[in-house]
């Protein structure tokens, strides 16, 4: 098991090099420039001004060198200066809006998983009828509807119809004269929405993924074995079957750990949430590129961690994995 941790780990840092640099070469390849994005709102500046700008940021050296010394920055666990008119350093930046990021996908996750494992199980175990059909239409619904136009039907619907949930950011103004217990009232209020938005549709193709992975388990010689030695149904499938099912499932939770970061863009900036996704969106917008880089490095990272778990969760899980 160590010798096969240790062949996973050691492949992590040419990975993360090859994606950085993709990364970084595409960034910079993309239309529009940093100062053409900020120059664009005053006619009056001249050449000079932009010069000026474009050496202040770097921006005049080859894209290998500019490379180079991001990378040696990135060593440092330097993320550079945001392009922004704050210019204020990118870790800085992430540091105030990765905690609200990670608390809202945490809890989307944890909430998409601990829904759909048993909805997949007892689609499974009770295939073709009217319970399959009607977790079957529920998940093509969730494959079917755009996040961002189930966003804003929850908004209409709770928000401006029935007035009885906030509509945008996480809290509400003045709250800070409201007492403890009032504040986490008023914080749960303004998740809600937002963490429905962002478990729906995983929600939907993560219980499909887990009817599939039952019902090819519990068709094996073992579970018929099982049963026939008088085990009770609930021990043979939730805990015979449910473990070699669970083997794609780790896959997915692997792949659930870049979208930490990653995956919420759309429901941050739909409800104004000042995330990491809000950030990158904006970052994008204005070609920031420190800002950009620094979220995709996370990214890339958790992503490659996020393989990392899954492969020791397969190991954990499938003893003749470590074994090979």
């Amino acid at each position: 098991m160590t010798v096969y941790l240790l062949k996973r780990v050691a492949m992590l840092v040419p990975l993360m090099l090859g994606i950085t640099l993709i990364t970084f070469t595409v960034i910079h390849l993309a239309p529009g420039e940093p100062v053409d994005m900020q120059m664009a709102m005053n006619p009056k500046v001249g050449k000079e001004a932009r010069e000026r700008l474009t050496k202040f940021y770097g921006l005049d050296k080859p894209l290998h060198e500019q490379y180079l010394t991001w990378l040696a920055k990135l060593a440092r666990l330097d993320l550079g200066r945001s392009f922004s008119s704050d210019n204020r350093p990118v870790l800085d930046k992430i540091k105030e809006r990765l905690p609200i990021t990670l608390s809202l996908n945490i809890i989307a996750i944890v909430l998409e998983f601990g829904l759909a494992i048993p909805i997949g199980v007892m689609a499974a175990v009770y295939r073709d009828t009217w319970l399959d059909k009607g977790i079957t239409v529920f998940v093509f619904l969730g494959f079917a509807v755009p996040t961002f136009w189930l966003a804003l039907l929850l908004m209409y619907f709770f928000g401006v119809k029935l007035n009885c949930l906030p509509i945008s950011g996480l809290h509400t103004l003045g709250y800070e004269a409201y007492s403890w217990s009032a504040r986490l009232w008023d914080l749960s209020k303004h998740l809600i929405l937002p963490i429905a938005v962002a478990s729906f549709g995983s929600l939907a193709g993560v219980s499909r993924y887990m009817r599939s992975a039952m019902l090819g388990v519990i068709e094996q010689d073992y579970i018929i074995t099982a049963r026939a030695k008088g085990l009770s149904e609930g021990v043979v499938i939730w805990k015979h079957a449910l473990r070699n099912a669970l083997l794609p499932l780790i896959t997915l939770a692997g792949f659930s750990i870049p979208g930490l970061i990653g995956g919420s863009v759309i429901f941050e900036t739909i409800f104004a949430i000042p995330g990491m996704g809000q950030l990158f969106y904006q970052g994008v917008m204005s070609r920031d590129y420190p800002v950009v880089m620094g979220i995709l490095v996370i990214g890339a990272f958790l992503t490659l961690i996020g393989n990392l778990i899954a492969d020791i969760g397969y190991a954990l899980a499938d003893p003749r994995i470590r074994h090979q």
